[in-house]
């Protein structure tokens, strides 16, 4: 790793991070500081979800969830926080590399004394360490508003626990099919219609794979691997979902260090 590329990368998205994190703590403590309203009504709320079309349900994984628990409520609220998530991963995955190649700045990085190895790396550290600090911005604003707004209500912790450790993978997962995909393509113009597309898509696809039921779908999209709904109603993780999404996470680290290596760099001319 180089250090000075690593500050460099990790203190251009300071600003990133502050604009997400700010935006996932409205979503979370505003959006849960009504959970004692809804937790005092239950009756009122299950005969109010009942009259809702089973596929949107279904779509949203509400069929799973008991919306007058702690965690039940909590878990249609972090769906959301989850597509940010992912959004913010899939930008900076696809940035990466591309935003220089795209000003046609590379050149002049990879002119310096340092391997294309350690660039990548670098800047794969530095993009990770803003991701981690969005996702404690998550982890304590999420035990905050459970504190103070469940009302008394019990919950189990040990399943909220398990919920915020999988924003790291997935996290990851996003972050490295956006560097992957980024590297395939020819030029990444610009990253956000990317990282729009790929968040985007994968939601989507985890609502059709809910309403048709088609286990081959839930394959593709890791809001399906780390299903807030499921975890809540198991307890814990689907493990060979799981097992998948670690697999392309990992190979697409492999494959986007191998395309980097070899990758033909634009020069100014």
């Amino acid at each position: 790793m180089n250090a000075n590329i690593f500050r460099y990368e990790f203190g251009s998205r300071l600003k990133s991070v502050l604009i997400w994190s700010l935006g996932l703590v409205f979503l979370i403590v505003f959006f849960f500081s009504i959970y004692t309203g809804f937790a005092d009504q239950a009756e009122l709320l299950n005969q109010l979800m009942a009259k809702f079309p089973p596929e949107l349900l279904t779509a949203f994984g509400l069929d799973k969830m008991n919306m007058a628990t702690v965690l039940g409520f909590y878990g249609l609220i972090f769906m959301f926080a989850q597509l940010c998530l992912a959004i913010q991963a899939s930008n900076y995955g696809f940035g990466l590399v591309s935003v220089e190649e795209g000003e046609l700045t590379a050149d002049f990085l990879l002119s310096k004394p340092v391997s294309r190895a350690q660039v990548l790396t670098s800047k794969l550290l530095a993009a990770l360490a803003s991701l981690t600090l969005t996702n404690l911005v998550v982890w304590v604003s999420s035990i905050v508003a459970i504190t103070f707004f469940r009302g008394g209500h019990e919950y189990e912790p040990r399943t909220l626990f398990l919920l915020l450790l999988s924003i790291v993978i997935f996290q990851f997962f996003f972050l490295s099919v956006g560097l992957v995909i980024s590297l395939l393509v020819k030029r990444v113009r610009s990253v956000t219609p990317y990282g729009l597309g790929l968040g985007f898509g994968a939601y989507v696809l985890a609502a059709f794979s809910g309403m048709l039921g088609d286990v081959k779908l839930e394959l593709l999209t890791p809001f399906k691997h780390l299903d807030a709904a499921a975890i809540v109603k198991a307890g814990g993780y689907d493990t060979p979902l799981v097992l998948l999404n670690v697999a392309v996470t990992v190979i697409s680290l492999a494959l986007s260090y191998w395309l980097y290596i070899r990758r033909d760099i634009p020069a100014v001319s």
